[in-house]
């Protein structure tokens, strides 16, 4: 069959717009940032998670530019195995036991701004919920400097350097513990809330928590990393709650703490009056 000259021209425009077309598609491809992957939701929350829509708009106005903050933020690290379980637990209460305990975690000049000239060094291991468990920072063979300036905690860290949380069950009965990184829940790297899911410690246990959990069988280290590089801007394109680690501790229903729960004996207690008056009588 005889091809005419208009036709190769045609088929020659063709590949020249095909090229042009593939040209522009990979140089957009290459200029997108790595983003991690979601973790896979390895945990069950008790109820409908607290999203952020309530506070979208405190978010937008509150959060600067995370390219422009200084500071230290929590990357996507490499992987690491750890092995997850399921086991049964009912909480007593949809209330944590004493509260929700924080630290505060910035490099050595950040920590220097928030807390100030006051600032007292610490163990790297404080009690939390009442006495309950033992928790604190761990990064590499050591501990990285912890103080605190009144009643906040500060650990120091250091871009590129992995860390760790650990937690000891200081009780006699079994706890459930949820821990939060950046304002994203460990188990799932979604936003935190302490109505989902945690890990559960047995009496005297402590367990090391080395990063965002993948599947039942990994997780994503914790690394130090800038704000820009954290995995809550990269994830989720936010950067509002970086620098914070929460810890939310819950006890078992039926077990001896069913009597310590806060607003019960525990509240009573705390309100107890060291002189406490008689009340007035008039006559009748």
């Amino acid at each position: 069959m005889k091809i005419t000259k208009e036709v190769w021209q045609d088929l020659g425009a063709f590949l020249i717009i095909g090229l042009a077309v593939w040209a522009v598609l990979a140089l957009s491809s290459c200029s997108q940032p790595g983003v991690p992957p979601s973790p896979v939701v390895a945990s069950s929350p008790l109820r409908e998670t607290v999203g952020s829509g309530a506070r979208a708009e405190e978010l937008s106005s509150a959060a600067a530019d995370p390219g422009s903050r200084p500071g230290l933020g929590t990357g996507w690290g490499e992987r690491v195995a750890s092995s997850l379980a399921r086991t049964s637990f009912e909480r007593a209460s949809d209330r944590p036991l004493g509260g929700v305990a924080t630290i505060f975690y910035n490099d050595e000049a950040g920590i220097e701004a928030m807390a100030g000239r006051h600032k007292n060094r610490t163990s790297a291991f404080q009690q939390a919920a009442n006495g309950a468990v033992e928790w604190g920072v761990k990064s590499g063979w050591g501990t990285p400097l912890h103080y605190m300036a009144g009643a906040k905690r500060f650990v120091v860290g250091k871009e590129g350097k992995n860390y760790s949380l650990v937690v000891r069950n200081a009780s006699e009965s079994r706890l459930e513990v949820v821990l939060s990184v950046d304002g994203l829940d460990v188990m799932d790297g979604r936003p935190a809330s302490f109505k989902k899911r945690g890990y559960i410690l047995g009496p005297g246990e402590k367990i090391e928590v080395k990063g965002f959990r993948t599947s039942y069988d990994a997780v994503a280290a914790f690394k130090f990393s800038t704000v820009a590089a954290s995995y809550a801007n990269l994830r989720h394109g936010q950067a509002r709650d970086v620098g914070v680690i929460g810890l939310a501790v819950f006890t078992e229903k039926g077990s001896r703490f069913a009597g310590w729960l806060p607003g019960g004996e525990v509240g009573r207690r705390q309100e107890a009056r060291p002189f406490a008056e008689a009340p007035l009588r008039t006559a009748q």
